[in-house]
């Protein structure tokens, strides 16, 4: 790519960023720290903390996000030494059953734990079944935990990002390393906390800051769960409120983000870059121990344990779709398809799958377009700020979806762009809030295929003649395609269930996307949580033969695309 071409690349994607990401977000600043006589105020802010309900919640949702990411790591961290060092019966398809639960919005999972827990769930029948519970004798297990429920929840959902970035650091640590500690008697867990831990933290934080991001900003498990009091939920009820005179939902929105970029950058300065990760690029091939048969058969149960536990909701979810009645029971009393018929006859299901369909292809499309430019960019050319074009495309990662929305609106409620109000038609602003955060995928799937294609063959190909564009088209792009297609897949799919973006930017029933569908089906009297059911699980089914498939194509590297 000449310098002409890679100026290109950096002027457009710099005009798209700040259009869809940098002028939301200051937007989102500016209703937080400037009066009406645009002056720099710190005093809304300052009310934000000495208001206790808004306290509460920012309080509850920093322990969610800690207890999101503290139970993720208890659940991954084992589960990928595990995975490393050993070989055990069933390990290949029990290490990709361990991604199922990434193929469910946890929203809707929701909607299976309340109807397990629920007063009148299944587990309350089983304990009146056990005589535990007198038959007329009720628990409201989620009245009682619903914060626990919703970290569980959260972590059983968002646990797949931190196995694979560790499963990918502890293939990079040197096994000469450990071999020389234990030499040197250092072995068993000592070993582990004083070498190999150092070596995979950057791993560790790549996925950990995303989960807690993640668990941090989650919307759509506290509404399920009414769960009000968390930032998140409160932001969300406070959309309705944005005007001039009511600068308290810009200044929620702003603590929110000042306190995701503050835990990101704390994180990053203590666990992002250490010196002992330097050294952490394995030289030499780890081969796996072969350990007594009843330790293969007991890590076989617990990666079995794990997978069974993770798929509880999903598994509830499917019940309910096809439960024909399912209340104080230890499962449904009647089955019917029926639910699949309503929902899709429903006004709501087939006008939202159709708009799923059209906002995630269009905004995967332009992810491709502009990703590739952007790795092309970083990886082929010698620009001096290229570094900052990858910062740029990665950054979004570490930004809430709420807080972007909620910028989104408030960047279209007057001036030149208020034509782009989601209240009219939110249709633009979907497919850019689509793309801009589902960015990070492409480039960093075409960047890991670039690095790994010698540029010799495109060098041959530029001294016999073929123009640049020839030369992307017939050498560049037909190598890295299967990269291209592994990104696309997973900016496609998580486009089509996003939950923030789409919660709050369509207002109207008409532009209204799968994942608002299922939330407004579950508000339904009676038969709502059978339909938002039914259609959870063909979102569930389509998400995860994306997965599967992006799986096969990145194998191990999948981890790589789940970095900030």
């Amino acid at each position: 790519m000449s310098k002409l071409a890679g100026w290109v690349v950096f002027a457009v994607s710099a005009v798209f960023f700040g259009c869809f990401f940098v002028w939301p977000v200051w937007q989102t600043l500016a209703g937080a720290f400037l009066d009406a006589d645009s002056h720099f105020t710190a005093a809304y802010v300052r009310e934000i903390f000495r208001n206790t309900i808004y306290v509460e919640g920012l309080r509850n949702s920093l322990l969610l996000g800690l207890a999101g990411l503290g139970f993720s790591l208890l659940v991954a961290l084992p589960l990928a030494w595990l995975a490393d060092r050993f070989a055990f019966p069933g390990k290949k398809l029990l290490s990709a059953l361990l991604l199922v639960p990434m193929v469910l919005p946890p929203f809707v999972g929701a909607i299976g734990i309340r109807q397990i827990f629920g007063q009148y769930g299944a587990f309350n029948a089983i304990l009146t079944k056990l005589s535990i519970l007198r038959p007329e004798e009720t628990i409201d297990w989620l009245g009682r935990g619903r914060f626990w429920g919703i970290a569980l929840l959260t972590a059983f959902s968002l646990y797949p990002i931190l196995y694979l970035n560790i499963t990918a650091a502890l293939a990079n640590v040197d096994p000469a390393m450990e071999e020389a500690a234990e030499n040197l008697g250092c072995s068993g867990f000592r070993k582990f906390r004083r070498i190999t831990l150092p070596l995979i933290m950057p791993g560790l934080f790549a996925g950990g800051v995303l989960v807690f991001i993640f668990a941090f900003t989650e919307l759509g498990v506290p509404l399920v769960f009414d769960y009000y009091r968390v930032t998140s939920v409160q932001i969300f009820n406070g959309i309705k409120e944005i005007a001039p005179g009511n600068p308290f939902p810009f200044a929620l929105a702003a603590v929110m983000l000042v306190s995701t970029a503050m835990l990101y950058a704390l994180s990053k300065a203590f666990f992002g870059r250490t010196r002992e990760a330097a050294a952490g690029k394995a030289t030499t091939g780890r081969q796996e121990k072969i350990i007594s048969w009843p330790r293969r058969w007991a890590c076989s149960c617990l990666f079995a344990a794990v997978i069974c536990t993770a798929l509880l909701p999903h598994a509830a979810v499917i019940l309910i779709s096809l439960a024909g009645d399912w209340r104080h029971a230890i499962l449904p009393e009647a089955w019917t398809l029926d639910h699949y018929k309503v929902a899709l006859g429903h006004p709501l299901a087939i006008p939202s799958i159709a708009n799923s369909l059209k906002y995630a292809s269009l905004s995967t499309l332009l992810d491709l377009l502009l990703g590739t430019a952007i790795a092309c960019v970083v990886v082929r050319t010698t620009l001096p700020c290229r570094w900052l074009l990858d910062t740029m495309a990665m950054v979004p990662l570490a930004v809430p979806g709420l807080v972007l929305a909620f910028g989104y609106i408030a960047m279209t409620q007057r001036g030149v762009l208020a034509f782009l109000n989601p209240v009219n038609d939110p249709t633009i602003l979907l497919i850019a809030a689509y793309a801009v955060r589902r960015l990070p995928y492409v480039v960093r799937s075409a960047s890991a295929g670039l690095q790994q294609t010698s540029v010799t063959l495109e060098e041959a190909a530029r001294n016999l003649g073929a123009s640049p564009f020839s030369v992307l088209r017939r050498i560049t792009l037909p190598l890295v395609m299967a990269n291209l297609l592994a990104g696309g897949l997973l900016a496609f799919s998580f486009a089509m269930l996003e939950v923030s973006d789409s919660l709050v930017l369509a207002q109207k029933q008409q532009f209204f996307p799968i994942t608002k569908a299922i939330y407004e089906l579950l508000q339904l009297l009676g038969e709502g949580r059978f339909l938002a059911s039914a259609l959870g699980v063909w979102a569930m089914l389509f998400l995860g033969m994306t997965l599967l498939a992006a799986s096969v194509l990145l194998g191990k590297r999948l981890g790589a695309l789940f970095r900030v």
